[in-house]
């Protein structure tokens, strides 16, 4: 597949999912708040270590409806800038996060291989969306998200990986899944060092 099908067909694949909880979540959002209760107690950990960012200005990287914008981020930062191709996803965001709009600075209609930060955040918040860049492009995007970086700012990633060693492509919604070595690999290509990680749980109740 060229790198040109590769991302039509991953904005034709969104282009037909409803801008709801369940249809980004692809059909589980029953494990949103699951979900954002773990990423609550990441950044919690993160806002209280040594050196921690600053929380002025935050950037949502593949927003969607800006569902972790709305139950997470909003809670923490003055501002957030939202990046998301899809139009509906966009004006969706906006509906949905309901009084805490004026929080809500610049949105950005765009995909994260052609995104180029024009401002300095305090972190960038990446969940299930570098797998629909491939291994050029995300180097790329997190050479530019570093450099956008202010003061003991953070790029914080949050996607699956594959139990082997082997990329794992999706061809519906054309995407891959990294295993952790490739994944760290990028990251030391990038001069990234990871200062903390976890392990997000999921239970059903």
């Amino acid at each position: 597949m060229t790198e040109k099908d590769f991302y039509k067909k991953a904005a034709i694949y969104w282009a037909n999912v409803p801008a709801t909880i369940d249809g980004v979540l692809g059909g589980f959002g029953n494990f949103s708040d699951i979900d954002i209760d773990g990423s609550r107690a990441f950044l919690n950990k993160v806002l209280s270590s040594a050196n921690p960012p600053a929380t002025k200005l935050a950037l949502d990287c593949g927003a969607g409806i800006g569902r972790v914008t709305k139950h997470l981020l909003i809670h923490y930062f003055e501002k957030i800038d939202l990046v998301e191709p899809d139009l509906k996803f966009i004006t969706e965001a906006k509906i949905n996060i309901g009084d805490d709009v004026t929080k809500l600075g610049t949105l950005y209609q765009t995909g994260l291989q052609n995104f180029r930060p024009h401002k300095n955040y305090d972190v960038i918040w990446c969940q299930w969306v570098l797998g629909h860049l491939n291994d050029s492009d995300l180097i790329k995007f997190l050479s530019r998200s570093k450099e956008a970086l202010s003061k003991n700012g953070l790029i914080i990633i949050k996607e699956n990986i594959t139990t082997s060693k082997e990329v794992e492509y999706d061809e519906d919604d054309s995407s891959m899944t990294r295993p952790l070595e490739l994944m760290t690999k990028i990251f030391d290509q990038v001069n990234l060092r990871i200062i903390h990680s976890d392990i997000q749980l999921l239970y059903l109740l």
